[in-house]
């Protein structure tokens, strides 16, 4: 590593809505130092000289991959240049952060995630949402059992804005859920996922509503809306044994589980069924009190200085572009159920639909 083993050097490229948190986070960090910062425009390189006088300014990309002190590389860019611009970095040998989704389509994620092996070096997805306490006190509960099994997952994920100028509200947003289930299940991919959204304003869908299925009748709903008159971010998970709402905007109570469900008597005979609700006690647990993207960085730290296991790496990013391709597809065909892995040859996610 640049300067001492213990440090990592940072290359930061872009500097609009997402590179000043992914700044702040690698700048206090003990573990990482930020060397440089791109960015296209002028107004943008302003504020990083303002804010941090100590950390290089440039317009040119190359400067970082050319710079040895830079053993990582943090894309804040637009989808449509992960691509390029990661693989330039992967050439360089720099290890890789990529702001989510990982790319535009599945084979773009594909040939990143192999170049990165050939390379021999580690590709991060800047899946933020999979370091919250209240998602790492879900994984907690799933692998202990705590739920039972799994019957189904349902997001609302809405609010008012941002509208994107090169994706749609289904690879703006559903990428939150999409990491969140990858995480809590494991890696475990959906069947099939079917898609309906709409383009009020643009070409761009701008709400839609995505259902997957799995192979043991879990399912998950997953709601993404830019029209919301009201910032909403909320996940039901329930299991047989207990259920457990997680409300991203709640001050306190982040996270509750309720000992609720039911219970079905067989007796034989399908009109003797007995279904019993049962109503137990609800918990909040205490959850910590730190930002997600600062527990990320040490993830990163940790696996790039001390070989830890990382968590949110190209093969989680590979999987959530895989199923986002597969919703854009059900998308395009109004709806239609669309097998997880069906090609989508010569489509890209950033090319504009009309849709009715």
């Amino acid at each position: 590593m640049s300067d001492s083993q213990d440090v990592i050097g940072v290359g930061v490229v872009g500097y609009g809505y997402w590179g000043p948190n992914l700044v702040r986070n690698f700048s206090q960090s003990p573990n990482t130092r930020v060397v440089a910062i791109c960015d296209v425009r002028a107004e943008c390189l302003a504020k990083v000289e303002r804010t941090y006088p100590g950390v290089r300014a440039t317009t040119r990309f190359e400067a970082l991959l050319e710079d040895p002190e830079i053993d990582l590389i943090a894309l804040a860019t637009p989808v449509s240049t992960h691509a390029r611009l990661g693989l330039a970095a992967i050439a360089a040998g720099k290890h890789l952060l990529v702001e989510k989704p990982l790319a535009a389509s599945r084979s773009e994620a594909e040939e990143l995630v192999a170049c990165a092996e050939r390379a021999g070096v580690r590709l991060f997805v800047d899946h933020t949402f999979v370091f919250t306490s209240a998602v790492q006190k879900m994984k907690v509960l799933l692998d202990s059992d705590g739920l039972g099994k799994l019957l189904y997952y349902d997001s609302t994920r809405i609010n008012l804005g941002l509208f994107q100028h090169d994706v749609d509200v289904l690879w703006d947003l559903m990428p939150h859920d999409l990491s969140i289930l990858d995480y809590l299940l494991g890696g475990r991919m959906p069947e099939f996922v079917s898609c309906r959204g709409v383009n009020h304003f643009g070409e761009l869908s701008d709400l839609a509503y995505a259902t997957l299925m799995y192979d043991d009748k879990f399912i998950a709903h997953i709601h993404a809306n830019w029209l919301a008159p009201v910032k909403i971010r909320q996940v039901l998970l329930c299991g047989d044994a207990k259920m457990l709402v997680y409300d991203e905007t709640a001050v306190q109570e982040k996270l509750r589980i309720y000992d609720r469900g039911v219970t079905v008597s067989d007796r034989g005979e399908i009109y003797k069924r007995l279904v019993e609700y049962r109503e137990g006690d609800m918990v909040a647990p205490r959850l910590e009190n730190i930002e997600a993207l600062a527990v990320e960085i040490e993830n990163i730290a940790g696996t790039l200085l001390r070989g830890t296991p990382v968590i949110a790496d190209g093969a989680m990013g590979l999987r959530v572009t895989t199923v986002l391709e597969a919703l854009s597809l059900s998308l395009s065909r109004h709806g239609e159920s669309v097998a997880v892995g069906e090609s989508r040859a010569n489509r890209h996610v950033s090319r504009k639909r009309e849709r009715s």
